[in-house]
């Protein structure tokens, strides 16, 4: 009689997990993850003894966030099935998932941009583990977006503080834009900006301080018209240099 009664239970048990499998599938290909996740989170508790299909379990639950778009709880779990699955024919894919999620957390270009290196990170962590991986093209496109993004904000604060006439802070932040972003489009456009930046922090300082600072501007100039001699603001550039030239004659006048 007892036996009877455990194999029952043991069929009521195994019927019972078949069911909430069942369900939990069900549940995610609808959509239905508020549903999907408590079962999820049962059953992997309940089949610890089967690898298997604890290890789908596990793959799919991150993927529940995901489809709510709560990407920092999704990007957490497909982190900790990559570290307890590192082996698995989904971990590939999870460490792909791990950077998507932090890219679908990245703020626009004028908000924090800490997601936006966090992501970058993590998207060089990728290629790296899977070179091969048909998913490096797709790495390589949201690099150059964010970079875009972060570029443009760069420039952004750089002119903020050119717009300001904050010139000595406009040359640090347009410097460290060029530095930051050799590619860019804008190279000639901040070269340029750097120039009048050095032109009119020069003028605007006090005279003891206007011959070094001068000197510094005809020192742009010739990096500028080497660079772009055929820039569409050179008569601009010209007048600033010889401005430079002409006060600089006249500081000598005064020994300074």
């Amino acid at each position: 009689m007892t036996s009877c009664t455990n194999s029952f239970q043991k069929v009521l048990k195994s019927t019972d997990l078949d069911y909430k499998l069942e369900k939990s599938k069900e549940y995610y290909n609808k959509g239905e993850y508020t549903k999907a996740i408590p079962l999820m989170e049962e059953l992997i508790g309940l089949l610890k003894g089967n690898s298997k299909e604890v290890e789908k379990l596990y793959y799919f639950y991150p993927y529940c966030y995901y489809g709510q778009r709560d990407y920092e709880f999704a990007s957490f779990y497909f982190k900790n099935f990559v570290d307890y699955y590192p082996r698995s024919i989904y971990s590939e894919d999870a460490k792909f998932m791990v950077a998507y999620c932090y890219y679908k957390m990245t703020p626009d270009e004028d908000l924090d941009q800490d997601n936006a290196y966090k992501t970058i990170e993590h998207l060089q962590l990728f290629a790296d583990a899977f070179p091969e991986s048909e998913k490096i093209e797709r790495c390589n496109e949201l690099i150059d977006k964010l970079r875009t993004k972060l570029e443009l904000k760069a420039y952004r604060s750089a002119r903020l503080y050119y717009d300001m006439r904050d010139y000595k802070a406009a040359i640090t932040a347009l410097g460290n834009l060029q530095n930051d972003f050799p590619e860019t489009e804008r190279q000639e456009e901040i070269q340029f900006l750097i120039l009048q930046s050095s032109y009119e922090y020069a003028r605007k300082s006090i005279e003891n301080k206007q011959t070094e600072r001068f000197n510094n501007t005809i020192e742009r100039y010739l990096e500028f018209i080497g660079e772009y001699p055929k820039s569409v603001n050179m008569e601009e550039a010209e007048k600033i240099y010889q401005n430079s030239l002409d006060k600089l004659e006249y500081l000598k006048t005064l020994n300074l």
